[in-house]
């Protein structure tokens, strides 16, 4: 690029100097004045065009030949004063090559509108499913520099020249000769300031479908870099220029000469955004580089409608609304797919031993997540994309609706969700779904359970903690607590029945024989429990000490009792209500089974009853 000097303007005549002689009608010495006209005139014309004057001078001699022409008898005098017509008129061609090319390369934004600028991540693979998300592949884009540093910014004095230098062309009719200039010139401009804004003319969109990914991910990339800059700076300004300085003209002319200068650029630049919405595959973990581009061209959109507001670009905007069309396709597709993804998960994969978190469910909510922070630009994309209002979709578990085991019914549904993010909640629909076909897989129901109230928590903290919990909104979060509630308690009615029914009800009297059998009856199940359940998790710190603190509310009074029933130091007496209490606090952590057997706690009840006697 030219760098800019310092200039000052010279062409500033003043109003009288500028101004139309008036006619003097026809003079029988005609030919004498034109002639002596064209002697006045020549010395100053052909000098360089430096004088203030120097339009002046142009114009009087184009109105004097107007005001001439078929008076004058001799046509060499005409001939005479066109051809030093011609000689001004190249010379102000020169000039104003000159100032475009040398003083005006990109003018100053603030100084052509005189107010204020405008200016203001990679995935991984997805292979049967089993992907991690490593990180988002756009964050959310800083400001774009200017194309050009503070310094080399122009004076508005060049735009100044440059509009009566066009003034002058066109007003001697050189109209054609100055328009031609300017859009050479300014077309060059605008090719090489989106060439180093890092946009190259794109190849068809043929070609880019065959592109190895990651070369187009890097065009992509490149693209996202460019277009605000192009679109609130370049183009704008471009716009800003034309308009001032074809004034004069009829409004005609400044929309045909834009539309040379930005036109062919414009729709290249938003052509690579459609061409990269058909050569994009449809995987899940390509839908952020789809929306990365649909969401630069809807916060442009604004922009891009005003600076091509002209017929004669209209199809820069077209290109820009079909950009958008098929962006949103292309992602209501993706997320389909990465439905269906979830849908064909292998059921022939065993279930978490343990009873923790799926790494299905990891990997959907994670995948969710992210694109929540696409909500704004996924409310436009899925507001016309209907989702069935009933919540019961084909393969969905009757124990998701009204009307089954009333333990665990509870309706997930998306009706609770506001109608443009219904999708997401479908999607999460669809994981509880095959979370439920996996924890069927577990031959023991209490464990069943356990794995839906782990797998449930994971997905409700993942909402409530990210921008989920605003597409979802929180009468969905609440629903889903409490289900997690219900699996919780399910899980302990099925797991722990048997120590439960090994004490009477409180309202039994017993005697001490049946207190002792009654403790043997409870440690046994206790034990049995214990080594039934080594190695089960809990995975999340509340829903453990949640589900701690319920069996204790359950097992410890009664336990109290048959305890209290029992002289001290009777053999059948293991350890203390307080030691049960500890036990239960300790079980099932998210590494295993509980810190403590029910021998160790034992233990440490006949330690503290020896040191008491």
């Amino acid at each position: 690029m030219l760098r800019k000097r310092k200039r000052t303007s010279f062409f500033k005549p003043s109003p009288s100097d500028c101004a139309v002689r008036p006619a003097t009608g026809s003079e029988p010495f005609v030919d004498t004045l034109m002639e002596e006209r064209i002697a006045s005139l020549e010395p100053l014309i052909k000098k360089a065009p430096r004088s203030p004057l120097y339009l002046s001078h142009v114009k009087d001699l184009h109105s004097a030949m107007m005001r001439c022409t078929g008076e004058v008898s001799n046509s060499g005098v005409i001939v005479r004063a066109h051809k030093l017509l011609q000689t001004a008129v190249r010379r102000l061609s020169l000039e104003f090559h000159q100032i475009l090319s040398s003083h005006l390369p990109y003018p100053d934004h603030a100084e052509l509108l005189s107010s204020q600028s405008s200016r203001s991540s990679t995935l991984s693979s997805f292979s049967d499913f089993e992907y991690e998300l490593e990180g988002k592949l756009s964050t959310k884009k800083s400001a774009a520099e200017p194309v050009m540093q503070e310094e080399e910014r122009v004076p508005n004095a060049a735009v100044f020249d440059v509009k009566t230098i066009a003034d002058c062309m066109i007003a001697c009719g050189y109209g054609k000769e100055c328009m031609d200039i300017y859009k050479f010139m300014r077309r060059s401009v605008v090719d090489e300031e989106l060439y180093h804004l890092g946009f190259e003319r794109p190849i068809d969109s043929w070609q880019m479908q065959k592109m190895d990914w990651k070369v187009l991910e890097a065009k992509v990339k490149s693209w996202l870099k460019a277009v605000k800059p192009a679109v609130q700076t370049l183009f704008y300004v471009e716009r800003m220029l034309c308009d001032r300085v074809f004034t004069t003209a009829p409004p005609s002319v400044g929309e045909s000469v834009f539309s040379h200068v930005a036109r062919d650029a414009a729709v290249a630049l938003f052509g690579f955004a459609e061409g990269a919405a058909k050569a994009i595959k449809r995987s899940p973990e390509r839908i952020f580089c789809l929306l990365d581009l649909y969401e630069a061209i809807a916060n442009l959109w604004p922009g891009i409608k005003a600076t091509f507001s002209y017929d004669a670009t209209s199809a820069v905007r077209s290109h820009a609304i079909n950009s958008l069309i098929k962006l949103g396709e292309a992602v209501r597709v993706t997320l389909s797919n990465f439905e269906a993804v979830i849908q064909k998960d292998s059921s022939k994969k065993s279930a978490v031993p343990s009873g923790g978190i799926d790494p299905l469910t990891v990997n959907v909510m994670n995948y969710l997540v992210l694109l929540a922070d696409y909500g704004g630009v996924l409310k436009d994309i899925l507001v016309k994309w209907p989702v069935d209002g009933s919540p019961k979709h084909p393969g969905f578990p009757d124990s998701y609706f009204p009307g089954c085991d009333p333990a665990t019914s509870i309706t997930v549904g998306v009706s609770d969700a506001s109608a443009k993010f219904a999708r997401f909640a479908q999607l999460v629909d669809v994981l509880l779904c095959k979370l439920d076909v996996k924890a069927k897989r577990y031959k023991d129901v209490a464990l069943y359970y356990l794995f839906l109230a782990n797998n449930l928590q994971y997905v409700v903290n993942k909402v409530a903690q990210s921008s989920l919990k605003h597409l979802l909104g929180e009468h969905w979060v609440a629903n889903h607590e409490t289900m997690v509630k219900l699996y919780a308690s399910n899980y302990e009615r099925k797991g722990w029945s048997k120590v439960f029914a090994s004490s009477p009800g409180p309202s039994v009297e017993i005697s001490l024989g049946q207190a002792k059998e009654s403790l043997r009856r409870f440690d046994a199940a206790l034990e049995e429990v214990q080594a039934k359940q080594a190695g089960w998790a809990v995975t999340d710190q509340k829903l453990r000490d949640d589900i701690a603190l319920s069996l204790a509310e359950e097992l410890v009074p009664a336990y109290r009792r048959l305890y209290d029933g029992c002289p001290r130091g009777d053999p059948v007496v293991k350890f203390t209500p307080d030691d049960l209490d500890n036990y239960l606090a300790g079980m099932l952590r998210a590494t295993g089974g509980g810190s403590a057997t029910v021998s160790e706690a034992a233990s440490r009840s006949s330690r503290a009853e020896g040191d008491e006697r």
